[in-house]
């Protein structure tokens, strides 16, 4: 019996060691990770800073965009990338232990700051996500660590360089948690991804990355007349998420299949992308469009300009430009949103934020994250509101996503496992 009970005593003692130890290697990795990536998003952020502050002072750069993506096409041809699946490949390393090679944060760093030089309609978080996704996978290779462990590591550099970049540690905490498989959390690695969110945004922060933050004025008070038109917002950002949805995807088959050479097709969309630059007179739908976004906080939109910078990132995205779309739905969001609270004469710099956030749950199918967002860009104030929205758009927005790596794990409309694709 007492030899029984010494070697339970036993067992439980190396279970605990071993629990230690794991945690302890994740602590230590998600501070070195936190570190490294946060003076790597530093210097990320600084250089398409001055790429896009170059391109808005020398309006000519932007006669590039007809032979920018095809410049980036033969980068990846020359460093043996050529069928290149951006963030869709770091969502499968965490879902089935692909690796991850490592030129891809090389590549994806140098693309996409040319890619904003050159007036290409992309964002930059997709960016961080495939950095970070990319630098802890091979993280977790060269210390030939576990397979668990290495999904670990990919999820903390995700959340490291989102934070630094963006400046929104919550949210940047939850986004690689949820990103991969929708239904379900990967909370095992809730907390090295905290501690790298966290320690990356303190570190570009000492680096002079600021954190934005948006003041949305006047909130009104939270009942049954203004939560009904929020829930109308939001039923419309679903479907304007859809729609974005379907037009990177159909919009890729066709392109496909009408301009079958990669290079000719870079160069027709990258000219469509020019043409429309100057039909529009300015470069607004150029780049990440941050200073529109604020604009529509502020309560001043161009009428119908979310139509528009769907064009202009489609365009963009199919031409071979490398940066992402969160930013880009970011802007689709303010715009609608701002536009809908013109129209019904109720808060329009309210309406913008919200759209934001609902735009975004319904192309990325993050709630959590979405909520998180709002409140680190816009205060807590109107958080009901941003619950509301965000919960509307993440179930009307169905199956679409901008991710094809990712998974809904379990239904939105019922309690049953269907792991599926998004569409």
């Amino acid at each position: 019996m007492k030899e029984q009970t010494n070697k339970l005593l036993k067992h439980k003692a190396d279970h605990m060691k071993e629990r230690v130890a794991t945690i302890a290697r994740a602590v230590v990795s998600a501070l070195f990770m936190g570190t490294v990536l946060g003076g790597l998003g530093a210097v990320f952020y600084h250089a398409i800073t001055l790429a896009t502050e170059f391109r808005l002072s020398h309006w000519y750069v932007v006669l590039l965009l007809p032979v920018g993506a095809v410049l980036i096409l033969l980068l990846y041809h020359v460093l043996h990338d050529d069928n290149d699946k951006g963030t869709n490949l770091v969502l499968a390393s965490i879902q089935s232990d692909k690796d991850v090679p490592f030129r891809m944060s090389l590549l994806i760093f140098v693309s996409t700051i040319f890619s904003h030089f050159v007036g290409a309609s992309v964002g930059r978080e997709g960016a961080a996500l495939q950095i970070g996704g990319s630098v802890g996978n091979y993280m977790g290779r060269f210390f030939s660590l576990s397979k668990e462990e290495k999904k670990t590591l990919t999820m903390i550099g995700m959340s490291a360089m989102f934070s630094a970049l963006f400046g929104t540690p919550m949210a940047a905490a939850f986004f690689s948690l949820e990103v991969v498989s929708v239904g379900i959390m990967h909370y095992s690695a809730l907390l090295p991804c905290v501690l790298s969110a966290y320690v990356a945004r303190g570190v570009a922060r000492y680096l002079g990355v600021f954190s934005p933050f948006y003041d949305i004025g006047k909130i009104p008070g939270f009942e049954g007349i203004s939560a009904l038109k929020v829930a109308g917002l939001a039923f419309v950002c679903a479907i304007v998420s859809i729609l974005f949805c379907m037009a990177l995807r159909h919009g890729e088959k066709f392109a496909k299949k009408i301009l079958k050479n990669r290079y000719i097709r870079a160069a027709v969309l990258g000219t469509i992308v020019l043409v429309l630059t100057f039909a529009v007179g300015d470069q607004t739908y150029n780049g990440a469009g941050a200073d529109y976004i604020s604009q529509c906080v502020a309560g001043h939109p161009y009428p119908f300009g979310f139509i528009i910078k769907i064009a202009f990132t489609v365009l963009s995205i199919i031409a071979g430009y490398k940066g992402g779309e969160i930013v880009p739905s970011f802007f689709i969001g303010a715009s609608l949103g701002s536009l809908y609270g013109t129209l019904i004469s109720f808060e329009p710099d309210m309406c913008a934020a919200i759209g934001m956030g609902a735009v975004f749950c319904g192309v990325t199918n993050c709630p959590v994250t979405s909520l998180l967002i709002c409140i680190e860009l816009f205060g807590f104030n109107a958080s009901l509101y941003f619950l509301i929205a965000i919960a509307i758009a993440y179930t009307f927005s169905g199956y679409s996503g901008l991710y094809t790596s990712q998974k809904i794990v379990y239904s939105k409309f019922h309690s049953n496992f269907i792991d599926k694709k998004t569409k």
